[in-house]
């Protein structure tokens, strides 16, 4: 299964909002919303939001049986 748990940590440290990667960074709504459920987001939206974090992918995303 696939958790974007490491992502929410990740803005924490980085103490970047939800509101900041939407009206700053132009990261959509429901991007955040797929990343809320563990829905499926495409691999430019994790590079962007790599970018965005200047982190690792490790620390968006997890894979775990």
């Amino acid at each position: 299964m696939i958790s974007y748990n490491p992502f929410w940590n990740t803005l924490k440290k980085k103490n970047i909002s939800q509101y900041q990667l939407i009206n700053v960074y132009g990261v959509s709504a429901g991007q955040l919303s797929r990343l809320r459920t563990n829905n499926h987001i495409s691999t430019h939206t994790i590079e962007r939001l790599c970018e965005i974090l200047d982190c690792n992918v490790e620390d968006i995303v997890e894979y775990s049986k």
